[in-house]
């Protein structure tokens, strides 16, 4: 990777080319792990650099346009107290009058977990659109007997239960379940997508761009989705992931975080349950050098 990107110095920008070059550097170590996020953080540096360059954003420059992007709010409802969980989800939706959340499952007891549910629905409303995650906490056998006493809770989908590469499992998740289960952070490159769909593992996927292989990746996995008509979210880097759900034929949930906010000189907005992206080139965020030396060590 060091060689290919000294031969890269003075060259013109070109993300597909060079996307395809640092992958085909990575033959002998393999597509996935740190080396294939490596290339994924470049990846994403160049495309910024050739839409500053250009003079537009990173979505106009793929082809659409500006725009808000319907988002849930992921910022907290962890594994805590139930007893703090209503007072958090009724902030959690006023950060940006959001219409979902993402909450946090997989308690020791059922009871707990139906705790939990009702806590965030008295602080958010009945109506919030609730996507439980599981973070791959539960066994195969664990995660039929709770999905299945969770399964007419009126949940927007179940996220990861188990872990990722347990493809028959999910399959036989989908299979048995109402709720639409959902996986894909865990995916390394568009073969995934295709062998997970192939295999029947989801309802929904949502890739992860230091993953997949940054925004050349995310064009090239996204559209094998869209030809099995599945909708597609997005896990983290909500910065960078909202230029690419403009473009994304089946665009379905974009997931906040406020994370980077810190060292940014100006955040993305957010109202109406929408992340709006800047009319500003390139993917629209600046560093904030200052905070950026404060939170270095």
């Amino acid at each position: 990777m060091k060689i290919w990107l000294a031969s890269q110095i003075g060259t013109r920008l070109a993300p597909l080319d060079s996307f395809q070059a640092s992958r085909r550097s990575l033959n002998l170590v393999g597509y996935e792990g740190i080396t294939m996020i490596a290339v994924a953080g470049i990846d994403m540096a160049i495309w910024d650099a050739l839409a500053k360059a250009a003079g537009m954003p990173l979505a106009v420059i793929l082809g659409g346009s500006l725009g808000g992007v319907p988002a849930y709010n992921s910022n907290g409802l962890w594994l805590t107290d139930v007893s703090t969980l209503a007072k958090e989800a009724e902030e959690l939706v006023a950060e940006g009058q959001f219409t979902g959340l993402k909450l946090r499952l997989g308690r020791d007891r059922l009871a707990d977990d139906l705790a939990a549910l009702r806590a965030v629905r008295e602080g958010a409303g009945d109506e919030i659109k609730l996507m439980v995650d599981f973070n791959q906490g539960l066994s195969l056998g664990d995660a039929l007997a709770r999905c299945h006493a969770l399964d007419d809770a009126g949940l927007y989908w179940f996220e990861e239960p188990i872990v990722y590469n347990n493809l028959s499992g999910y399959a036989q998740l989908a299979r048995e379940l109402k709720t639409p289960v959902q996986i894909g952070e865990n995916f390394y490159g568009p073969r995934a997508i295709h062998d997970a769909l192939a295999a029947g593992a989801c309802d929904y996927v949502m890739p992860d761009l230091m993953r997949i292989g940054g925004v050349s990746g995310w064009l090239r996995a996204a559209p094998v989705a869209a030809a099995a008509g599945i909708q597609v979210s997005t896990h983290l880097y909500p910065e960078v992931a909202a230029h690419l759900m403009r473009v994304t034929e089946t665009a379905h949930w974009l997931e906040w975080q406020d994370w980077a906010d810190p060292i940014l000189k100006e955040p993305f907005a957010v109202k109406n349950s929408c992340l709006e992206i800047p009319d500003l080139p390139g993917i629209g965020i600046e560093w904030d050098e200052a905070a950026v030396a404060r939170y270095r060590y």
